[in-house]
């Protein structure tokens, strides 16, 4: 990642493909974001962790992406900065992107505890 970084238009993450750009030394001081069960192991990696979907930092040409669904996020963000606003608008109707969640259920700051551990119980995940 390292040697890759300097030649990219962007680098960006999904999920915890931040911790790869932290491991590296590429968020060292940096605001970022990650799937929040990894909040803990990106600031490891002398990131900031910031609560956002999508976190980009343009003078760096870096973008991190939460959890696997903000990637969308960050893809249609990309298509607007490579191209242009209209190209943007073009995918997100080409991938039909209009969420409608059935539950504000985003993050465990939206959720109570019976929801954290029927998590745990399924996933191996603390709450």
């Amino acid at each position: 990642m390292r040697s890759v970084h300097p030649g990219t238009r962007a680098t960006t993450s999904v999920c915890i493909g931040s911790l790869i750009l932290g491991a590296a030394g590429l968020l060292t001081g940096l605001p970022a974001t990650t799937h929040w069960g990894a909040v803990d192991v990106l600031a490891r990696f002398g990131a900031e962790p910031v609560r956002q979907r999508v976190v980009e930092v343009p003078e760096q040409r870096i973008i991190t992406a939460a959890g696997v669904s903000s990637g969308i996020d960050m893809a249609i963000r990309l298509v607007a900065r490579l191209v242009d606003d209209v190209a943007a608008q073009a995918a997100q109707v080409f991938v039909e992107y209009d969420p409608e969640p059935p539950y504000k259920a985003g993050h465990p700051d939206q959720v109570g505890e019976e929801v954290m551990a029927r998590l745990a119980e399924y996933r191996g995940v603390r709450s």
